[in-house]
């Protein structure tokens, strides 16, 4: 049986945690564009599980209106009181390309210190494709978390800037070995003199799986 406005508006209304969020859940099943103007009350749902699931599925339904996505979007980031939510908002940001918010994002990152939320921010900056966006993994680059050096190290591969190259070999002997694993493959993507040379360093990495990725990108 197939699933209509009217059987989810009434999940979306209820008083009923559980039945918010398996309206939320419907909306999958309902055209884009309906399910768009239906799901935008409930990014500010008094509950946070709600207000996280509504927000991470305005990956894809905000495309249907790309400006109200990003003001929705900046109101959670600016003022959700939970970093899920914020982190959530963050990572939708990259999935619809809202370059537009890259300094939303950049004022977060400097303003909140919560390891999962910069993690978030870093991470969606290689899907964003805002070349600005080397400013700020610069930043994260000097981060004191693994993971958070790690991503940032992904998304520069990802922007595909060779400016980046000159900052990405400052980590050849980082202390982290999956931040060196996601070096070569992210100096991989880059190409050109200086990431090959960088290579053939790490390609002697005391880490077998770090050496064996070099040996296979210089192959």
């Amino acid at each position: 049986m197939s699933i209509t406005p009217a059987d989810v508006q009434p999940l979306l209304t209820s008083e009923n945690l559980g039945d918010r969020l398996k309206g939320v859940n419907l909306l999958r099943q309902l055209d884009p564009a309906i399910a768009f103007k239906l799901i935008q009350p409930l990014v500010t749902d008094t509950n946070e599980r709600v207000r996280y699931a509504a927000v991470s599925q305005l990956d894809p339904l905000g495309r249907q209106d790309p400006e109200k996505a990003l003001s929705l979007l900046r109101d959670r980031m600016q003022n959700d009181t939970e970093i899920d939510v914020k982190a959530a908002a963050a990572d939708v940001i990259g999935g619809l390309q809202l370059t537009q918010a890259y300094d939303d994002l950049q004022q977060l990152y400097h303003q909140n210190s919560d390891w999962l939320l910069r993690l978030s921010i870093v991470a969606t900056l290689g899907e964003l494709g805002e070349p600005k966006g080397i400013e700020l993994l610069e930043v994260a680059l000097q981060s004191d978390n693994e993971l958070v050096r790690g991503s940032a190290v992904s998304s520069l591969g990802e922007l595909g800037s060779k400016e980046a190259i000159p900052l990405l070999v400052k980590l050849v002997k980082d202390e982290d070995w999956q931040v060196r694993y996601r070096l070569v493959q992210a100096l991989n993507r880059l190409g050109g003199e200086e990431a090959q040379k960088n290579l053939k360093i790490l390609a002697e990495d005391s880490m077998e799986q770090v050496a064996k990725e070099a040996k296979e990108s210089l192959a």
